[in-house]
């Protein structure tokens, strides 16, 4: 500071010894007095720091409190004949989990659908005297799903023998209520691998405790409510498919509640609503817990995260809106052994059943219903989107998406009125300055993302794991977010010199002031332009979000006016002739305070998610780079510290703590880095494995002659990224890994693998495997073949037909000739239309195939017309044993498009 003084002083002297006699000070001398001499623009850098970790500690804390901040669980007691205790839909959770895996056809499955009927109708004994429960075992013969988006494009989803409980609760004395009805739905199936304590006992174990609740309500209401507790959700979406498509109360359904989970406890969330804002308007004021953000429900509608509930079923096929809830925490457990109820956090089931509790009772007490009971509406469904989220889990916001329109347009077009006007009384030095400064910008983006890119390269050329942080997702912070944060500030520092090289041509040019004084105005309106160049960003990204409509574009409204705000506030003045001065440390707390508070808990579940997402990643595994895991997150992380410490990082030039922030992140890299590369922390742990299936293979390809003797392996495979020596070393059979066997599951195929020939001749017998017989082969007016398809005891298949070759077909239950799958328009993926047939003990196992041949069709490629995998849940002395070897971080994964433990392969070639 007083080396500042005596610069001042210095340079006040020159301007006045040089010829012109003066006997005072030019105004503008005392102007730079005040404005440089007194003012403090040499910040200090430890307060910087520290307002730095106050940032980051601020961060941390808006994420506990809004994302893992429960409520009580209370007992049946505390909570009272008509509330909600997490205590007895605990005690459901367990009894689901006790019964072990439990997919579709399992014996396990009809243990976990009586225990759920044997509640419901204790539900009904105990109900209100005025309300009627009606309790429905449901049955389905057969049934076929097409859906026209998502993970199932491509496909007809064929089910059979599937059997769901229904409950039904309405007063006895209101007759309309039987007429329009509020669904809740979720699923009591599992995949193979996992006793499925979130995905979702604990959804189930929540209804069962609902509707207990409503039963002694239900007397005030003007709607009914149905509980459906499907099967056959993991393979297809089928129970939501077959309710609404052949039970009769499905009709009177006017909204659609779905619970789900995509990973084990923490708050369930909203994160798909509509299309009618109804439902999540009515959430919003009666949730005592609300959970919910646009910004996952727009990941999911773009793709970004991978997964499919029932809810799209009821949106696509039923016509209906409502409300998808899911639990995310923990997401790496997702479909493995880890799914366990040990790992269930307190206090989880609480939140949401109070929240749906409340929720019910508020919307079946309104007698303001879609009258259509559909998505149908008069009015435009685009503009009527609702724009939801949550501040700190305790209160929700809830606009509409034309509300948001006229918001965003004002906020876009006075901000485009400033710059300009600004611009314009600036002249070419204001708009080069700004083009400048979002050059700075830009530079700041280029070396973050290329740090921590460069980074994500290298990390699986020396690490044991490409993704060695899933078990340790604080890791990422060293790993990725220093080389970011050194990156931006790399790129901002390029930027800040670029411009103050450029300001001080420009002042030198005005000769207004001595050479030590200009350096110093150009630092200090060096500094203004960088912050005001955030805003801009900030600017930008919301005239796209309006344009695109994107629901999440609040968050880039709340980062540009209130920083915005905060400069005009305690920045802005009408002078012209005002020197630059040293930005406020309140214009950025106060610019930061509520786009922190807003989005600060997002951002870092987000990253949770994806971070989790990485142990299911390679959905082909090894058909996708080993590195590609890191860049997502690696991109996500520059791409979000580009975007919020921009106006942060406006203040450093003037605080000398650039020097400290490059050792600070140097230090913490090198320290994650060593972590990494010494194993102290290993990449999996025994509660966050790496996914592995495990798949006796018994392979009969390219014979028609059933008396062939096919080929058996075991096939290890991981749809988590990195190679699997480590595991195969530890399992010891011989398994021989790499890319040169490339194994085709119809479905998916496994680019890297491992397979062993080790004992691989037991446990199965050549009648298991599936026959295709061509009965017959009419080629008179158009080419029509006939196939007679025997899956022998498996009841869980899949099959493509090649739509280079086959335009149409149809598929019957040779049984009883039931058409399954009509002749009709299907899409395909790559050529190929697949059939994902799941169905109960009783299903059928005989098929007739009627393949109507291409016009003109005279392929002679040795391909396939037809390739077809059975699935059998039953462990082989080889996989049972390999199982029991398998290293403590290694799970079995499930999915409706992976194999059991033991498939078989047949296939028909084009040239039968």
């Amino acid at each position: 500071m007083r080396k500042r003084r005596e610069a001042v002083s210095v340079a006040s002297k020159g301007s006045t010894s040089g010829g012109a006699a003066s006997e005072k000070k030019t105004s503008n001398d005392a102007k730079v007095r005040v404005v440089v001499g007194g003012g403090n623009s040499k910040r200090s850098s430890i307060s910087w720091l520290a307002l730095f970790f106050i940032i980051a500690y601020s961060c941390s804390a808006i994420y506990k409190y809004q994302f893992q901040n429960m409520p009580l669980p209370l007992t049946a007691d505390q909570a009272g004949k008509r509330g909600f205790s997490e205590i007895e839909a605990f005690s459901h959770v367990k009894a689901l989990t006790e019964v072990g895996p439990h997919p579709v056809g399992s014996e396990a499955l009809n243990q976990a659908l009586q225990y759920v009927l044997a509640a419901c109708e204790t539900i009904k004994k105990t109900a209100h005297w005025e309300v009627d429960v009606e309790v429905d075992l449901f049955h389905v013969e057969s049934g076929t799903n097409h859906l026209s988006s998502g993970l199932f494009v491509g496909r007809s989803l064929v089910y059979s023998d599937l059997d769901h409980v229904v409950v039904r609760i309405m007063p006895k004395y209101t007759s309309e209520a039987s007429e329009e009805s509020i669904l809740v739905s979720s699923h009591i199936d599992t995949v193979f691998s996992t006793e499925g304590a979130g995905d979702c006992s604990s959804c189930v174990g929540v209804m069962l405790e609902l509707a207990r609740g409503i039963s002694q309500w239900a007397h005030g209401l003007k709607k009914g409510v149905i509980f459906l507790f499907n099967t056959g959700e993991e393979e297809g979406l089928n129970g939501a498919h077959s309710f609404i498509t052949q039970h009769p109360w499905s009709k009177t359904v006017c909204m659609a509640i779905d619970l789900e989970a995509m990973g084990i406890g923490g708050k369930s969330s909203i994160f798909q609503a509509g299309p009618h804002p109804r439902a999540i308007e009515s959430f919003a004021s009666a949730a005592k817990y609300p959970s919910g953000q646009i910004v996952a429900q727009d990941l999911f509608t773009l793709g970004v995260i991978k997964s499919a509930t029932d809810f799209q079923v009821y949106k696509e096929v039923a016509g209906l809106s409502g409300l998808d809830f899911a639990y995310v925490d923990n997401t790496a457990v997702y479909h493995t052994k880890n799914d366990k109820l040990e790992l269930l956090t307190k206090g989880s089931l609480q939140h949401l059943g109070e929240n749906m509790l409340a929720f019910l009772l508020h919307i079946g007490a309104s007698s303001h219903f879609p009258e259509d009971c559909s998505t149908e509406s008069k009015e435009d469904i685009t503009n009527s989107k609702a724009i939801y989220f949550d501040i700190l889990g305790t209160y929700m916001v809830v606009y509409r998406q034309n509300l948001a329109n006229m918001l965003h347009n004002s906020v876009i077009i006075q901000s485009l009125l400033i710059w300009v006007t600004s611009l314009a009384m600036g002249g070419i030095p204001a708009a080069t300055s700004l083009a400048l400064s979002c050059l700075g910008v830009i530079l700041m983006w280029l070396f973050s993302l290329g740090f921590s890119l460069l980074v994500a390269f290298i990390l699986p050329l020396i690490s044991s794991s490409p993704v060695p942080y899933v078990s340790s997702p604080w890791l990422v912070v060293g790993l990725f977010g220093a080389p970011a944060i050194l990156g931006a500030l790399t790129g901002q520092h390029l930027g800040y010199l670029l411009f103050q090289k450029y300001l001080f041509s420009v002042h030198s040019k005005r000769g207004q002031f001595p050479p030590i004084i200009q350096a110093e105005l150009v630092k200090l309106e060096a500094e203004r332009w960088l912050y005001k160049a955030g805003s801009f960003q900030w600017l930008i990204l919301l005239i796209l979000g309006n344009y695109f409509k994107i629901g999440s574009s609040y968050l880039a409204l709340v980062w540009l006016v209130s920083p915005a705000f905060a400069f005009g506030f305690f920045e802005a003045t009408l002078s012209p002739a005002r020197l630059p001065k040293p930005l406020k440390l309140a214009t950025l707390v106060l610019g930061l305070a509520t786009p922190i508070l807003f989005s600060a808990g997002n951002f870092i579940r987000l990253a949770a998610t994806l971070i989790g997402g990485m142990v299911r990643l390679d959905r082909n595994p090894g058909g996708t780079p080993e590195w590609l895991g890191n860049v997502v997150i690696a991109g996500y992380i520059a791409a979000l510290l580009s975007l919020t410490l921009v106006y942060l990082f406006s203040y450093v030039h003037l605080s000398g703590a650039k020097g400290t922030i490059t050792v600070a992140t140097l230090v913490l890299f090198s320290l994650s880095l060593a972590v990494v590369l010494s194993g102290v922390v290993p990449p999996f742990s025994e509660d966050t494995a790496r996914a592995v299936n495990v798949v006796h293979v018994v392979d009969a390809t390219g014979k028609l002659d059933e008396k062939h003797t096919p080929v058996s392996y075991v096939s290890l495979f991981s749809t988590t990224p990195g190679n699997l020596n480590q595991e195969v070393e530890q399992i010891n059979e011989s398994f021989v890994c790499g890319k040169d066997k490339p194994i085709d599951f119809v479905t998916f195929s496994v680019k890297y693998g491992c397979r062993t020939y080790n004992n691989t001749v037991s446990g199965w017998s050549e009648a298991e495997i599936p026959t295709m017989h061509v009965e017959s082969d009419a080629k008179e007016n158009g080419r029509i073949t006939q196939v007679l398809i025997n899956t022998k005891d498996s009841v869980r298949w899949v099959l493509a037909i090649n739509t280079e070759e086959i335009e149409d077909f149809t598929l019957t239950d040779a049984r009883n000739s039931e058409e399954l799958i009509s002749a009709d328009k299907k899409s395909s993926v790559d050529g190929w239309h697949i059939i994902q047939f799941s169905g109960g003990k009783n299903a059928p196992r005989l098929f007739d195939l009627t393949l109507y041949w291409k016009s003109g069709s005279q392929s002679t490629d040795n391909g396939f017309l037809l390739k077809l995998r059975t699935d059998v849940n039953r462990l082989t002395p080889i996989t049972e044993r390999i199982i029991e070897k398998l290293p403590r971080w290694c799970s079995l994964f499930g999915k409706s498009t992976s194999p059991h433990t033991l498939a078989f392969f047949r296939n028909l070639p084009v040239n039968f």
